[in-house]
């Protein structure tokens, strides 16, 4: 098991708690309150409980919740990106996989693939892009577009999921 190392999850209030897990779940403070109001003790102070107790959360929200929580994250190598309108943990994710050294027939090809995808899908391309550089994003876009609608909300959840877990090892 990982603690936490820059504060105790069990010793916050729930304002501090909410504040401090807000974004975890990209613009959805609501997963944090939850997790909140299940209850503190020390479990909780180790990134893996906590990881699973959010994770669960999530996965057992009502269909609306998740659809609008994969809509709150931005498009890879998107105009937010280009905009520099992204969270910071968002723009380090993206930076991280190399996204922002895209050649221009690289960019294209993103703007290509998210407008595809979202056409498809009604929703953004999700990846837990650490660990991942631009090709490997590129490449597993090239795959997923070729999912079922149910294949790939499913595969949304579960990347954010994975987002969620690299968010909470950074604290």
């Amino acid at each position: 098991m990982t603690a936490f190392q820059t504060l105790k999850p069990s010793s916050l209030s729930r304002d501090e708690f909410v504040a401090a897990f807000a974004d975890i779940y990209e613009h959805s403070p609501w997963v944090a309150e939850k997790a909140f109001d299940l209850g503190q003790d020390a479990s909780i102070d180790q990134i893996e409980t906590l990881h699973q107790r959010m994770s669960d959360i999530l996965l057992s929200a009502d269909h609306q919740s998740q659809l609008a929580l994969i809509n709150a994250h931005p498009d890879l190598a998107g105009k937010a990106a280009v905009q520099g309108e992204l969270t910071q943990a968002s723009t380090d994710e993206q930076a991280g996989a190399g996204i922002h050294q895209c050649s221009s027939d690289e960019f294209s090809r993103f703007t290509e693939l998210n407008e595809a995808y979202k056409a498809k899908f009604k929703f953004p391309f999700i990846m837990a892009v650490k660990g991942s550089n631009r090709h490997q994003i590129l490449a597993a876009f090239e795959t997923r577009i070729h999912h079922s609608v149910e294949a790939e909300f499913n595969c949304a959840l579960a990347e954010i999921n994975k987002i969620a877990l690299f968010r909470l090892l950074t604290l």
